[in-house]
């Protein structure tokens, strides 16, 4: 109502509909805004009920990985035990406790393409996540439900390794999920770097192969160091069904794996057409090859004396010890099969074994190869004479061109004799080691005394055993009559090399023993004897002026010794029957000899020549001091007038096994009989019936008729006689 009194209807109808209209406004008038504005709350609820529900399940993966135990590294850690080299080249391996091979390797070890192979086929994002690969999973997801089946497992190699870790039978949910819970705390624990090596190690190959070492050696017999495409992708295959794919079983399955592995390293980049078509083309395996067994015996000690440590490093050269086993297996050939050989290298300025075979074959049983025989008490023959030599130069009493008498002597009942049992009359100390003379050997060590040269010997660490009933020893010594090993006697023969100074052999490398060194002579008497030696006759075909170098034959033909060294190495061979039996024709210069030359020519360098000492006297007999010309007069000798020897046997020995198959024989299936001692002419009987003329030789040959026990006699001009009994077999 106006003031005048008069209603006014537009204003007040007006009026009375704006509230209202502003109520709409005020509650959203337009359908639209409200329709987006209840989106919007669903949107945030939807937000927070995720939110809740990723929190919820971040807490109970924290609680379910809090409530799992502590990881078990140990399967990681229980690995073979390895034998390396110096250059940390595979001698041998050994078997897990639980009968794996699972030797130690890390990534460093593999080749490269290899380990780019392994992460294009199974975790192409391995070094960028973080345990699992959300993007395979899913993949793997979807895979399934599409095909109702499982076509790809998602899983990273770090998942793997955890599987590899906690192995479970069960393929659940529940599996899978501690895998991931393990996989994210391994890449918590560890950089990538650790978590592929744990995979190379882990990993199966089929059979009790564990990790691509082992497999790589077993398959290809190699490294995985350089592999080829073929080899590579095989690896890459073989663990994801390693039993199902193993190449000695299933060579058509590991050859679809393989191919299924090239076809990726094509699609990748990783390898070029050609290349791949080429690896196709690549034989499968069929068949493992056994694993590296070098120098078993020494490698057996290493982990006999050092069990705790599962890598041993030793001081041998693989090289060097793979080239002497086979010289040995190639030389055993013509030998009896009961022969065996060993043969042991020595580094002159550390002591250090380079190469150690301890027999022919490891496995073969007829030649005991199990044994080690460089440690085997034999008797050395003639090969301790350069060491009697030395001791009398050392001690003034002869020199290199000191003349000395090769013929008949006694001392008291001990008549030595030379091999060939003829004498040289005078002759010089050189050509009487040179050529390996009894009697002038003998007549020095009576002149040393055989107690004083085996003190030196022993004071200077070499192990020397006297028989059990020798109440003292007597001239014998220097001919073969004490017991050595072919460590020791080559030992000796370092010793000679570095100028009389003494080292012990050791297969570790360490450091050289400080402190002096124990000393056999000195430089000078050193020299003489090298420069003596390396003037000696070579065997057939060897080239002289080489070596310094000395044979033996022990009595009976039990042993054949060879030992030579330069400068800078020494080797040892010794060639016989494990039992010490008879082995007729076995003698250092045929059969010792002449693989000791190989031997050093299979070291790959030329011999360093022995530096002459500024003190040494080079002369001739003639020009020596008048007390060096002959063996000193003031020297006390043992020797006799000259009497007629007693006849002996001197082969075959009695109660010896020959085999009639033995190379030993001359050839022509005929034994050789050999007397010694007597008045020539000898007529030789086997059963009481001549099998020769009487003749002055004192050996002979004769054709036996078969196999049997026989008595084998020799008759002298005097009518003395001496038989034995043998078993031909």
């Amino acid at each position: 109502m106006s003031e005048n009194g008069q209603t006014g209807p537009s204003f007040s109808g007006e009026a009375q509909r704006r509230p209202e209209n502003l109520d709409q406004e005020m509650l959203g008038s337009s359908p639209s805004m409200t329709a987006r504005s209840g989106r919007f709350r669903n949107l945030k609820i939807a937000a927070s009920v995720l939110a809740i529900s990723a929190i919820a399940a971040t807490a109970a993966l924290i609680l379910y990985a809090r409530s799992l135990p502590p990881l078990d590294l140990s399967a990681a850690a229980d690995r073979s035990t390895v034998v390396l080299d110096r250059e940390g080249r595979l001698l041998r391996p050994f078997l897990t406790a639980d009968g794996r091979w699972k030797l130690p390797v890390t990534g460093d070890d593999v080749d490269p393409r290899y380990l780019a192979m392994l992460k294009a086929f199974e975790d192409k994002r391995f070094d960028s996540h973080h345990g699992i690969d959300p993007l395979s999973m899913l993949r793997a997801a979807g895979q399934m439900l599409m095909n109702g089946r499982v076509v790809s497992g998602g899983s990273t190699l770090t998942m793997q390794v955890a599987r590899l870790l906690e192995p479970r039978k069960e393929r659940t949910l529940a599996a899978k999920l501690r895998q991931a819970v393990r996989a994210i705390e391994l890449e918590r624990r560890f950089d990538k770097a650790r978590i592929l090596d744990l995979y190379l190690t882990l990993a199966p190959f089929g059979g009790n192969l564990e990790g691509v070492r082992a497999a790589s050696f077993a398959w290809f017999g190699k490294e995985p160091k350089r592999l080829s495409t073929a080899e590579a992708a095989l690896l890459v295959a073989l663990p994801q069904s390693p039993e199902t794919r193993r190449p000695d079983r299933f060579v058509e399955a590991a050859r679809k794996a393989r191919e299924r592995v090239l076809e990726r390293v094509e699609q990748a980049g990783l390898a070029t057409s050609d290349e791949v078509a080429a690896a196709r083309n690549e034989p499968i395996p069929t068949a493992r090859r056994p694993f590296p067994n070098l120098s078993p015996h020494i490698a057996e000690q290493a982990v006999a004396e050092a069990l705790a440590e599962r890598v041993q490093k030793l001081s041998l050269d693989a090289r060097l010890q793979t080239a002497l086993e086979g010289l040995a297996r190639e030389r055993s050939l013509g030998l009896n099969p009961q022969v065996s050989i060993a043969i042991l290298a020595v580094d002159n300025e550390t002591g250090e074994i380079r190469a150690s075979v301890g027999g022919v074959d490891y496995f073969a049983a007829e030649r005991a190869g199990s044994l080690d025989l460089t440690r085997a008490l034999r008797s050395p023959g003639s090969a301790l004479k350069p060491f009697i030599y030395a001791l009398a130069f050392d001690s003034g009493i002869a020199h290199p061109e000191t003349m000395l008498e090769d013929r008949p002597a006694r001392y008291g009942i001990y008549i030595p004799e030379n091999f060939d049992m003829t004498f040289q009359g005078m002759v010089s100390a050189r050509k009487a080691l040179q050529f390996s003379l009894n009697v002038p050997a003998v007549e020095l060590l009576s002149a040393l005394g055989p107690q004083r040269f085996l003190s030196r010997l022993r004071d200077a660490g070499i192990s020397i055993a006297m028989p059990r009933d020798s109440a003292a020893p007597g001239l014998a010594v220097g001919l073969g009559g004490v017991g050595i090993t072919l460590q020791d006697l080559t030992r000796a023969y370092v010793g000679l090399a570095r100028g009389g100074e003494m080292l012990p052999l050791r297969f570790r490398q360490q450091a050289t023993p400080s402190g002096p060194a124990p000393r056999l002579v000195e430089p000078v008497a050193a020299w003489y004897v090298a420069d003596t030696l390396l003037g000696a006759p070579p065997p057939l075909n060897a080239v002289p002026g080489r070596i310094a170098y000395k044979t033996g034959t022990s009595y009976g033909y039990r042993d054949a010794w060879a030992v030579g060294f330069d400068r800078k190495h020494t080797i040892g061979v010794w060639v016989g029957r494990a039992d010490n039996g008879a082995v007729p024709g076995l003698v250092g210069r045929a059969v010792a000899a002449p693989i000791l030359f190989d031997a050093f020519a299979r070291l790959g360098i030329d011999p360093r020549p022995f530096p002459q000492p500024a003190d040494a006297i080079v002369a001739s007999t003639s020009h020596l001091p008048p007390p060096l010309r002959h063996l000193r007069q003031d020297v006390p000798k043992t020797v006799t007038a000259m009497m007629t020897p007693t006849l002996k046997l001197a082969f075959p020995p009695d109660g010896a096994r020959i085999d009639l198959s033995a190379a030993a024989l001359d050839g022509n299936g005929r034994l050789n009989l050999k007397a010694a001692g007597g008045s020539p002419p000898y007529t030789w009987l086997v059963d009481g019936t001549p099998v020769t003329e009487p003749q002055r030789r004192r050996e002979t040959q004769w054709q036996p008729p078969g196999k049997g026990f026989m008595r084998i006699s020799v008759i002298d001009a005097t009518g003395a006689s001496e038989s034995v009994s043998v078993r031909l077999q």
